[in-house]
């Protein structure tokens, strides 16, 4: 998949370009937690143990949790991050294409993307 394009910092118009990211690294390594068919889950763990719904999910790229975006209402991806310090998670949309780090702010686009594939949608 887009892990073997390699990764780089994406465009963001509300934001000054030349930004970087400490940890664009993660999405490059040997066996980077990347969605694959196969492993697409079911939905957000934390929410479906109380019931709730989601928006969309995101996959933290060091350890592989699951959790819903800052649109739903757990927010728990973004929780995972505050609890363990990882910093970066990977969208699980279909129809978006791009990892967001939490700690540098910044979206992670395969190299060669345009940044298009966010549709207009929150990132995390």
């Amino acid at each position: 998949m887009a892990g073997d394009l390699g990764w780089r910092v994406g465009p963001d118009g509300g934001r000054p370009q030349g930004r970087t990211c400490a940890h664009i690294e993660l999405l490059s390594a040997p066996e980077p937690l990347l969605p694959s068919v196969s492993a697409r889950p079911v939905g957000c763990a934390d929410c479906l143990s109380r019931g709730w719904s989601w928006v969309r999910l995101r996959r933290c790229v060091t350890c592989g949790h699951v959790g819903c975006c800052d649109s739903s209402r757990g927010r728990h991806a973004h929780d995972h991050h505050v609890r363990s310090g990882h910093p970066v998670v990977l969208s699980l949309a279909s129809d978006e294409d791009w990892a967001w780090c939490f700690i540098d702010e910044v979206f992670l686009v395969p190299s060669g993307h345009d940044g298009s594939g966010r549709g207009g949608r929150q990132p995390r």
